[in-house]
């Protein structure tokens, strides 16, 4: 492990915002999915393109917001940065839980797996239609902030939500979660060490269920074995603690190709503000330049 101490209805073009980058185009609130359990507001998303480049990689990205508040439109500064660099970046929505931990007289709907499945209904369509928005589909990565990170991960290591699509796991070459959660138990008992059992309970069983098996089945640490796609973890200083149990982890495995990058500089929000905002930043280049590098590395084996 290397340590260093994410069918168009609306569509705009504007000149990026670095100098001498190229044109973008947004589109925006594509509908991905329209079967059973169909949510108008969430099961959609937006895509930036850098225009005249063609075959050019895909970050699929999600947002954060505790699988409760996610926003795919907030995640488009971002987005837009990122595509300056040449890459087409789609930000997701996906069905959202009862923030029970803030309201406790919310009712909890949406539970995993319903999240994750949205994720790869997404990855399906993005796929089916790579041609119509110029990526190609052999630079397919997998990325997001917080909740996202953990939704990432969970697609890329737990095989059966792209096989529900009828796809393979060799469709992402490069995962890229930043500052998430990767273990549901660990979760919750630091949940309940800092914010009291009831609140922690009340937040897990919204959007998981409280039972063990229910939460190893959620967590990416279950599915280690056989996991051999290049990673990215970023982590800011409030999330640390759960990126170095997921590293412990990861180095109990035969895991080997995953770079870290653990910030102390940048709290949870703040790292989010900077990767969004910023004008320059090393922690947003060194994603670009993951990507890049994973597209020139050798299958594994």
């Amino acid at each position: 492990m290397k340590y260093i101490c994410l069918l168009a209805l609306s569509f705009v073009t504007f000149q990026g915002l670095a100098q001498g980058s190229a044109q973008l185009t947004l589109v925006t609130d594509i509908k991905y999915y329209v079967g059973e359990g169909y949510d108008s507001l969430n099961h959609k998303f937006n895509m930036v393109i850098p225009n005249s480049i063609e075959e050019v990689p895909l970050l699929v990205w999600i947002g954060g917001g505790a699988w409760s508040k996610v926003d795919r439109h907030m995640e488009m500064d971002l987005a837009q940065k990122l595509a300056q660099q040449g890459i087409i970046v789609a930000t997701l929505g996906h069905r959202l839980s009862a923030a029970t931990w803030e309201d406790s007289t919310l009712v909890p709907t949406i539970k995993h797996p319903k999240h994750v499945t949205d994720v790869a209904r997404a990855v399906k369509f993005l796929l089916d239609h790579a041609s119509e928005y110029g990526f190609s589909p052999d630079k397919v990565f997998v990325g997001g902030f917080s909740s996202g990170a953990h939704l990432a991960a969970l697609l890329a290591m737990d095989t059966t939500y792209l096989v529900q699509q009828g796809l393979s796991k060799t469709v992402i070459k490069g995962l890229l979660p930043v500052s998430g959660t990767f273990d549901i138990p660990h979760y919750h008992q630091i949940l309940a060490d800092g914010m009291g059992k009831d609140v922690a309970n009340r937040h897990i069983e919204s959007v998981f269920g409280l039972s063990k098996q229910e939460m190893i089945s959620a967590s990416p640490t279950n599915y280690l074995e056989g996991f051999d796609i290049p990673m990215l973890l970023i982590s800011d200083r409030n999330m640390l603690r759960y990126h170095m149990y997921f590293e412990e982890k990861l180095r109990t495995s035969d895991i080997r190709r995953v770079e870290a990058i653990h910030l102390f500089n940048y709290g949870h929000t703040e790292l989010w503000r900077h990767l969004s905002y910023d004008d320059s930043s090393k922690y947003r280049d060194a994603m670009i330049s993951f990507i890049w590098r994973t597209l020139q590395l050798p299958a594994s084996g």
